[in-house]
């Protein structure tokens, strides 16, 4: 069964948008995955497609409704639908390495692009969504966000990748930023590549890259090092 990915959005058009190119483009002709794009409008009752209203206790933009976006929710998501449900947004919980793994072992995933001021809150408590964000800033919507889920997850799907130890030495794959990459030529621009990674030893090729991998982290992410001395540590 190949991995199942549905997303809710108003602006349909957008995708498979960067998902049907690359490693997820291919993956996604060979069916390793599949895309469902629906239009939350589809749900709206009126005539004029509404799917937002003004806030309750006031205050600026617009919030998007409980009822019509409940109803694309459980079009697309029938009761024993398995797959976690996903709302972008810039309140959740940062996406990171763990979670994206975890949701590529599983059999799909359901996203939720919000738009405007954001999603009324009873639904979110109804409909179980769980709030993700991409980072610490805004985005006009939620799609930019959905994609950049995807193409994490489906990167990880068996098949994927041609070579299958590539996404266990990239950053954050063991709690670290990846170690530094060189490539041909030997020299270039009076810059040699390190000797050592010639050498052909492969141990203390390996150590080398441990030890960079630890001290880029350091520099640049010193809370993933007290993270992964946590979780070390059983804490």
């Amino acid at each position: 069964m190949s991995f199942h990915a549905t997303v809710l959005t108003l602006f349909p058009e957008m995708f498979p948008g960067p998902l049907g190119t690359s490693l997820a483009g291919r993956a996604l002709r060979d069916r390793i995955w599949s895309l469902d794009v629906r239009d939350i409008r589809e749900h709206a009752t009126d005539k004029h497609r509404t799917v937002d209203d003004t806030p309750a206790g006031g205050g600026p933009g617009m919030v998007m409704r409980p009822d019509v976006l409940a109803a694309a929710i459980d079009a697309a998501s029938p009761p024993g639908d398995g797959r976690p449900r996903l709302l972008m947004s810039p309140r959740g919980v940062p996406l990171a390495e763990p979670m994206v793994r975890k949701l590529a072992a599983g059999t799909g995933v359901v996203l939720v692009a919000g738009r405007f001021e954001g999603v009324d809150e009873r639904v979110i408590a109804a409909r179980q969504l769980e709030e993700v964000s991409i980072g610490d800033y805004v985005l006009s919507g939620g799609e930019l966000a959905a994609m950049v889920v995807l193409d994490a997850v489906v990167r990880l799907l068996p098949g994927v990748m041609g070579n299958a130890l590539s996404g266990a030495t990239e950053s954050f794959a063991d709690g670290l930023l990846e170690y530094p990459q060189y490539t041909r030529p030997a020299e270039w621009e009076g810059r040699a590549i390190p000797a050592l990674l010639l050498s052909g030893d492969h141990g203390r090729i390996a150590a080398w890259r441990e030890e960079q991998a630890a001290a880029i982290t350091r520099e640049r992410r010193p809370d993933l090092i007290e993270r992964r001395a946590r979780e070390r540590q059983g804490g």
